[in-house]
Order: C-alpha cells, then structure tokens, then sequence
C-alpha cells in the first residue's frame, strides 16, 4: 500500500486534543498509553490525496499536483503534469510540453512564480524580436518540485499578472523533511522521432537533504542533468495563404466560370489559394541542467531565515532540411472543395500552379542557450504567538541567446532552377505534391546551387529584483479570525532585441559547378512521414533532398573569397549581426499594498468562512527603443519624397497606470462533506513587450500628403478581469471527490490600433513651402508634380524640405496601440476521483468548457484600406482527460489520456497574411509503471505520447493547412534508489 506509520507528537495532534479539551498533562499521558498513528500515504494515491486536501483547505479554487515522493512529480516535465488540472491545456514544443493554457487564456496571461516568486521568462523568436512574458516550462526539471499550485481565483496577496492563473511552483525545504534524505534516480529517454543522435539519451538527478545543530539547521541540494535528442518532420504552407472573396479578380484569383476547377469559387465564397508547399525534416539536441541550493536555519521556534539558490540552464542545438517551392499566383487546374450556394469558405482539394521557377532545398543549423539565475532570502518571524513577519527577497536573471556566430536562428537556401510547374492534393490531412520540370527532366544534383541567405540573432534578457513584507495577525475576535497585510515592490527590466544578416542572392549564387553534387542527398519521403498515409501515395514526390550546410557554408565562402567579396559581418565568412537593429528595453517599477479579513462560523450548523481583500497596485512604465533617425525629407521623383535616415537612437517614452484589485471568497460546508465556494475578484494581465516599447518609426517613403508611421504605447492600461466562480465539491471518501463549477470572466483593455496625426522627427516638407507655392504658379494649376519638381530642381537643386525655407512639418499618420476591446468567456468544470476502497485502483475524469464572445470570423478578409487585423480570442477549447490507475504492494501503473478541441491560436498566417491559424483537436496517450524491488529501490518505465500521434494547424479551412507535424513516442526506463 505504500504507506509509512509512526508516532509523531505534532502540531495537528495537538490541537486535536486541545479542541477535545484535553490538558497537556493530559496528553502527554495518553501518549504514553495510546500513541497517536500517524499515517503517510505515498505514490500515486498519496500525490492525489494531497493535491485533494490542497483544494479542499484552500480559500477560492485553487488546484494543484504533489510530488508523489521526494523528487518525484506525476510527470517527467512540468507542463506534461499541469495538463491534468482541470481547465489546464498545453502548447507543445518538439513534442515536449513548454507552455500552458488555463481556462482558454494563453501563456502570456499566466504568471509563473517559485515559491511565491516572480520567475522572469526569456523568449526568443525565429524571425523577430520576442514580445512574449511566458514561461517555458520546459527549462525546469520536475524532479526539484515537491508541488505545483494553480490559484484560478484572484487574491490579495498573490502576484499579479494572470487573469488567467497564478501558477505557484513549490520547491523542498530540509527543515520540513526528513533527519536525512538522499535519493538519487537514473534513466534513459529513447525518442522515436530522432532519426540522427543517439538511440538512447542520459537523465540523472538527486536530492539531498540533511538537518544538524539539534534540527536548527537544515542544507538540501537538488540536481538533475538531461538530454533528450528528438526530430520532427512536416508539411507546411510556409509563405501563408492568400485569401480571396470569390468574383473578384486579385492575385492568384479564379473565375467562377473557369472550367479549369472543378467547383470553381462562386461570388459569395470566401476561397485562399497557396503561396507555397514545403517539408521540413529537423533534428534536435537539448540538454537541461538544473540545481538548486537551500539552506535553513532556525535558531528559535519563533524564527526562521532561508537562502536559496536555483540555476537552470537549457542548451538546444537544432538542425533541419526543408524542400520545397513557392507560387506565384498562377493557377491552371484542380478542384476546389463544394459550396453551399449561399456563400461559404471553400478550399483547394487539388490546385496546380504554373509557376516556373525554382524547388528550394533549405538547411539550417544553429545554437541556443537559456539561462535562469535565481537569489532568494526568505525569513520568518513570530514576535508574539498572535502575529508572524515574513520578509522575501531575490534577485533573478533569465537570458536566451545563440551561442555562436550561427545565430539564434539560420537558412541557406540551396535551388534548382528548372521547375514548371507544382500539384498539391489537399485533400489528405498531410498534402501530397509533386513537381514537373521542364522539358521532362528531374531533380538533378549536377543543377543544383545555392542561393540567398539569412542569419538572424535573436536575444533577449529579464532582470527581476523583488522584495516583499507580509504579516498575519491572528484574532479571536468574534466571526474574524485572522487579518493579512503586506508591501511589495519589483523591478522589471526587459530586454528584446533582434538583428538579420541576410543576402538578397535569390537568382543563385555562383553556379551549379561551384557546389559538389554529394552536397545534395536524396532521401526517402515516406520513411520521413512515416505517420500519415499519403507520404507514400501516387500523389506524393518520392524524395526530398538533404542539402549539407557546413559544406554549402564552406562553397559560399570559396565563391566570395575567390570574388574578393564580403558576404557578411564576418567577411567571406556568412555569419550572425551582432548590431541589433531592434533592440528595445522595459522596465517596470510596480509598488503594492494589500490587506486582507478572514472570517468564520464554524458554530454554525452549516460552517461558513469568508475572505475579504484589497490589492492596491501601482505600476510605473519607462519604455526604449532603438529606431532609425532621420534629418531631412527629399523629393526625389514624381509623387515620391524619401525621409533620409541619419543614424540610429534610442527613443524613450513612459507610462504610469494604477489597479484596485478586490477579491471577495466565500465557503460554506453544506455538509461534513460538501463544500460549496463562491469567488468574485479583479485582476491584470500585462501588455506584451511589443505593444509598450518606447520608440517610433516611420515609413522612409512620404507622399505629397504626408506619411506614415507607428510606435508602442507604454501608457497602455493592463488587460482587467473581472472574475465570478461557482463551485460545490464533495469529498465523499479517502482520497474520492466530485467538482462542479461555473466561471465567468469579463475581461476589459484589449490591445487595438488608433491612428493619428503627429508631426514626427521635425521634418519639413519639401511640398509644403513658398518654394513649392511659387513652382506651382509659374506652372499653373494643371502641372503635374514630375514637372513641379522638374522646375524646383532647376531653381534650388536638390530639393530638400527646410524649416529656414518656409517648409511646413511633414503629417504622419501614426499607427499606435490603444485599449480598445472587451470580451467576456464563461464555461464549466467538472472533476471526478475516485479510490476504489484498498483495491489499490482509482480514477480520474474531468473536463473543462471554454466559451466566448468573441470568435474569429472567417467571412472577414480583413482586406481594404485601413482595415484593422480582426480582435478575437486565442486559445479557447474545451479539454478534458482520463486517467486510470493501480497502486498497491509497490506496483504503480497509470495510463492518461488528454484532450484538447480545435482552437485559434494566432491572426496571422506565412508572409503576415491577416488570415487565422487553428490547431487542431488534439489527443495524448502517455503511461508510466513502477515496480518497488525494495523498500529503497524502484524500478519504472514511461511511455509519452505512445501512438504517435500527429499535430495539424490549419487556415480558414481544414483543407488549408498550414502545418502538419510528426514526432513521434517517448520511452523513459529508469531506477530510483533511497539511501
């Protein structure tokens, strides 16, 4: 059964026998005469049991996992084991949790914390700078948490920042565990989808704990070191579809009455056509390193102080071969998927495009490398038996950058430039292409080159420095029963920056002789899409081809050093930019008060308690950003005027915002079973670092009427919740309960676009002056302006705007974030567990519904001038998961399964194209067995993701994707051991 006993004289105990009205005396007596069993239940059992009684005691509704033993989550990653809270979803990476939904609100709308903590969170992006807050769960190794919380109802003191959820990482503390604890757990991960590393990968970690100096002083160390190699390989629409409203002539357009289509787009249909087909084949090597180190000390029993230390380090390399081809917009034939003659959205089932050009035959291979430095103090302090002092603080770091002159992020394209022509069938949930070449011939080594290229470097750097001071005055003053206070402050400085190296060299570069044709190797499609049918159907290319980078590197650098000509920042040598060309810094000061009554009836027939908060929060905003600075306006020909650039500078901007934050949480216990909570709170999410960066930038190309621009808004207010949950919950046996709730969230400041006139940058206008005036009357009215500057040439030159001419400011309509949009998102959660008596079997069954106001409509092109990018919520879908499992007599087995429907999780396809992308429905099969040889040693085996199931984003139609991945099953088989 797993279970220790004993006999503990502990605090509980105690106020068992105080409560029963038992002396001291008396106590210690019965002690001697009938011990008091204390019962501590381990496994699987024991974890849900204790993640129970977290939800049960909790004020609001808060869910949560518990370690099922020292250094051993339910999971092997952290995301992986959040994904069984109700209402929590994940966002996969490489197969591997990395970032979580909770109740349809996405990651940036949750806020990650280590024990209470602030924990800062470095994204880098593959073709830009990032502006996401989310955390990566993937950098933290589960092995170091004993416990993870999820509050989904605001509360005073909690840290702010997740309408969503404050998610709540709890790591182990010597002085709360055992005299002495050293634990220590090997495994290796076999990854079905790697193709190139090693078969099997190395995964170690430990935990020591010890106390000395009579339990005054307590010392734990935890660490873990990983590798994991895995690949993946995919079909995708790279450069976006390009959407249409049918009758109308546009680029790639079809007419209605084209007999060329089979069900040829009507007038009143919504149809895309492709910009391009591509697979992609890549591999990856990540290897985690995480440690931390704490130290205890308590002196007295009325205080206590700890230091801490976490590292976490992620090192990935990635590599990858991609085939493809891009379209031009010239459709010849195909079939288009049937309407229903009233106006619907169709797609392509079988399109051919025409366009003669090139097949591409991409490589890339680069370094990345985050880091995560964490400093805490924490002490506590009881001055009487009514009050306790707590005082935190840290100093955090995260870093991600690349880890050479590779990049953060990379790609040589390598061609071949006899292609006619491209048929995809779409009607697979993978497509099926096939290419033509001209004059009959095929893929050919001996024709094959490079051609452009680009290196990106993409950076980013959060600094945290926090402090805060909480009390609890414990009353006994009719139905209150306690007070909580508190002051915080943090300091939040983010920097996000991004440079490209890029050759414009898409004609080719140098000629097929220059690049040995064993650079160009031809592999099976099939074996690569192993997991969808149709990589090995009539319709699909047979092959793709791997093109070698260090050997297309090396062929580059031959032709440039053989030209005498400099390719990059490093020479003849391609290379990453180290000048950041964006590059941009937020820090944010946030000052808070809170103060907090807990009451309770507990003489009541039905005992009821109540908690009523306020968290004032104020927020101070010092955004920069480094942008191009310009001097002048030209008018350099007919209607075109070219702003000249002078340099670049940082641009600095503030804002300021304040929030009340009250939270209102009532329980009442209907029976000695069944609870029922009721919760009404605000709280803030943050804007994302793109929308409240400092600088402004602008159009370099003005019009006689002005120009364009567009900047950040640090003045931007934060997105506000408010929140109302409804719940009853109904422990009705060990370890078994029933939930139900009800959640509503109307959320206010959704980010917009506002334009408005500005004179930006004090540029005079060249055609806005008595220079200008007087051209126009030597010309009179009907002159054109390619003969007005003709004219003001002959006069003055070069004709450039000027303030000590008369010239008047040049207008930019600026383009710039606002709060602008509401929504509101309801649903429902329901949980079941079960224990099936000492059978050692149980269960779990729990579902979440997400529903909300404000859906993607995919009728609406967002085409036209002035058309704003359409506001609809990502990440809402209803979930839900199974889990079945048996512990008993040191056998632990579980098998889960976990769902998540289709959702929207971005407005923005290939090529910036305002079209939507949808994840598809999505569900996972994992397993885990273990077996205790001895009371010291277990053995265990796990299973992720064990029928290898397939992911698939798509546009506005299923048969519009926009990707379709494999990766492929996980095997984990390991020993744990306990000295």
């Amino acid at each position: 059964m797993n279970r220790k006993t004993g006999f503990k004289k502990n605090s509980i105990a105690v106020a068992i026998a105080a409560l029963a009205g038992v002396s001291g005396a008396a106590y210690a007596q019965s002690e001697q005469d009938a011990a008091l069993e204390e019962v501590v239940v381990l496994g699987i059992r024991g974890s849900l049991e204790k993640s129970m009684d977290m939800k049960r005691d909790a004020q609001g509704v808060v869910d949560g996992i518990s370690a099922e033993d020292i250094g051993k989550m339910p999971d092997t990653n952290l995301a992986e084991s959040l994904q069984r809270i109700t209402g929590v979803s994940i966002d996969r990476q490489n197969g591997e949790g990395s970032k979580v939904t909770v109740r349809g609100f996405g990651p940036d709308y949750n806020v990650v914390t280590l024990n209470g903590r602030y924990m800062p969170a470095a994204n880098i992006e593959g073709t830009s700078a990032s502006a996401s807050r989310s955390f990566d769960f993937a950098n933290l190794a589960a092995e170091s948490v004993s416990a993870v919380e999820v509050y989904k109802t605001g509360q005073a003191n909690l840290a702010t920042g997740g309408i969503g959820s404050v998610i709540n990482i709890r790591t182990a503390r010597p002085l709360e565990m055992d005299d002495l604890v050293l634990n220590l757990s090997a495994k290796t991960t076999n990854d079905t989808s790697n193709k190139q590393g090693d078969t099997w990968t190395p995964d170690v970690s430990g935990i020591f704990s010890t106390k000395f100096a009579d339990d005054t002083v307590g010392v734990a160390f935890t660490g873990s070191y990983s590798k994991r190699d895995s690949g993946y390989s995919k079909a995708e629409t790279g450069p976006g579809w390009y959407t249409i409203p049918g009758g109308q002539g546009d680029w790639g357009s079809i007419a209605p009455d084209s007999t060329s289509f089979e069900n040829a787009p009507q007038e009143g249909d919504i149809y895309a056509v492709p910009r391009g087909i591509g697979y992609t084949f890549g591999e990856v090597q990540r290897e985690r390193t995480n440690a931390q180190v704490t130290l205890q000390w308590e002196p007295q029993d009325n205080f206590q102080a700890t230091l801490d230390y976490t590292y976490a380090e992620q090192d990935v390399e990635q590599q990858y071969n991609s085939m493809g081809a891009w379209f031009n917009g010239v459709p010849v034939s195909g079939s288009f998927t049937e309407g229903s003659g009233n106006g619907s959205v169709v797609a392509p089932i079988e399109y051919t495009d025409a366009t003669g050009s090139d097949v591409t035959f991409n490589a890339g291979d680069w370094g990345t490398v985050n880091k995560n430095d964490s400093v805490g103090l924490n002490l506590v302090w009881n001055p009487t038996d009514d009050l306790t002092l707590r005082f935190d603080y840290h100093n955090s770091t995260a870093e991600n950058g690349s880890k050479d002159g590779r990049g953060s992020n990379n790609n040589i394209a390598g061609v071949q430039f006899n292609r006619a022509g491209t048929t995809v069938n779409y009607g697979y949930d993978l497509p099926a292409a096939t290419f033509e070449f001209i004059d009959g011939q095929g893929f050919d080594p001996a024709q094959m080159l490079t051609s452009g290229t680009s290196f990106r470097n993409s950076y980013m750097k959060h600094d945290i420095e926090q402090a805060r001071f909480d009390g609890t005055f414990d009353l006994d003053f009719g139905a209150v029963k306690s007070i909580d206070f508190g002051l915080a402050y943090l300091e939040s400085s983010n920097r996000s920056a991004y440079a490209v190296a890029e050759r414009g060299t898409w004609g080719g570069y140098g000629t097929p002789d220059d690049y040995d044709d064993a650079l160009f190797v031809q592999k099976s499609m099939a074996d690569a899409l192993d997991q969808f049918g149709s990589a090995d159907s009539a319709e699909m290319t047979p092959y793709y081809y791997a093109s070698d980078f260090q050997g297309m590197l090396d062929a580059i650098s031959a032709i440039a050093q053989a030209n005498g000509e400099t390719i990059s920042p490093c020479g003849t040598v391609l290379c990453v930019d180290d000048n950041f060309t964006t590059d941009r810094i937020a820090v944010e000061e946030q000052q808070a008060a809170y103060t907090q009554v807990n009451l309770a009836w507990e003489d009541l027939p039905m005992p009821m308690g109540l908690a009523v908060g306020l968290r004032y929060e104020e927020t101070n905003v010092d955004a920069q950003a480094l942008v191009p600075q310009y001097d002048y306006i030209e008018w350099v020909s007919d209607n075109e005027f070219d702003a000249h650039e002078s340099g670049v500078g940082y641009s600095e901007q503030q804002g300021a915002y304040s929030n009340l934050l009250p939270n209102i949480d009532f329980n009442i216990s209907l029976t000695e079973d069944v609870v029922a909570r009721a919760s009404w709170s605000k709280t803030i999410t943050r804007p994302g670092y793109a929308d409240i960066q400092g600088g402004q930038t602008i159009n370099p190309r003005v019009r006689i009427n002005g120009g364009t621009a567009s900047r950040g808004n640090p003045d931007l207010k934060p997105f506000e919740s408010t929140n109302f949950d409804l719940s009853f919950e109904w422990y009705y046996g060990e370890g078994s309960y029933v939930s139900a709730g009800y959640y509503k969230k109307d959320v206010d400041n959704f980010i917009g676009t506002d334009s408005f006139i500005e004179t930006t940058f004090g540029l005079a206008h060249p055609a806005k002056g008595p220079r200008y005036d007087d051209a126009v009357a030597a010309l009179g009215a009907g002159a054109t302006s390619a003969e007005i500057l003709a004219y003001m040439q002959e006069q003055y030159g070069t004709v450039i705007g000027s303030e000590a001419e008369g010239d008047a400011l040049a207008e930019f309509t600026v383009l710039a974030p606002v709060n602008a949009k509401n929504a509101k998102i309801d649903g429902f959660e329901f949980a079941v567990q079960h224990m099936f008596g000492d059978s050692g079997f149980g269960g779990i069954i729990n579902f979440t519904t997400v529903n909300g106001d404000i859906a993607y409509d995919n009728f609406n092109t967002n085409k036209g001038e002035g058309v704003e990018n359409q506001f609809a919520l990502l990440g809402l879908s209803d979930s839900f998961n199974v889990i079945g499992f048996y512990d008993r007599d040191g056998l632990q087995a579980r098998l889960a399964y976990n769902w998540r429907d289709d959702f929207l999780n971005s407005t923005f396809d290939g090529n910036g194209e305002r079209n939507p992308v949808y994840t598809e429905a999505y569900g996972q099969l994992d397993a885990n067995v273990s077996y205790d040889v001895q009371d010291n040693l277990t053995v265990f085996a796990e299973g992720i993701n064990l029928t290898s199931e397939t992911q698939r984003l798509y546009g506005r139609h299923e048969n519009m994707v926009i990707g379709a991945i494999q990766s492929g099953a996980r095997y984990n088989l390991g020993v744990r051991y306990s000295f």
